[in-house]
């Protein structure tokens, strides 16, 4: 050591990661803020609407399934049916609301005109909306 001289500590060496912590923490922060603002966003017009002693809230649509098994049988909300009873109880159904959706499931070895038989009947009973439930492909 010479007189005089001072020895020199070696800093820090230069960072070349990026710190994302704060980064993160502020969109944590935004997202708890959209969170809360959303739902009042989404309803700002408020209104006092009117009230009238005739008016009933809408009916959300109903379904009701129907099933084709392998041999055939009908299923009208898991109950056995036969071919005039099934008519009977599907025409009960479009009196009481014409808007009901048939949900058919009808197994792949059923033959095309025992499905085809049946819409018919739904058709005849007044029920137009049918939906057809499938299993999604994997």
């Amino acid at each position: 050591m010479a007189f005089g001289r001072l020895e020199r500590t070696q800093g820090d060496p230069p960072m070349s990661e990026i710190n994302v912590t704060p980064l993160v923490d502020v969109m944590l922060v935004l997202v708890v803020i959209f969170i809360i603002t959303a739902p009042l966003l989404a309803s700002s017009i408020r209104l006092d609407l009117p009230k009238a002693e005739g008016t009933q809230p809408g009916d959300a649509p109903r379904f009701v399934v129907l099933v084709l098994d392998k041999s055939g049988q009908v299923f009208l909300n898991d109950k056995p049916m036969a071919g005039p009873q099934l008519a009977e109880q599907l025409a009960a159904t479009a009196r009481q609301n014409p808007d009901t959706e048939i949900q058919l499931r009808a197994d792949q070895a059923v033959p095309y005109g025992k499905v085809v038989e049946v819409m018919g009947l739904a058709h005849q009973a007044g029920l137009s909306r049918i939906g057809f439930v499938a299993e999604p492909s994997k």
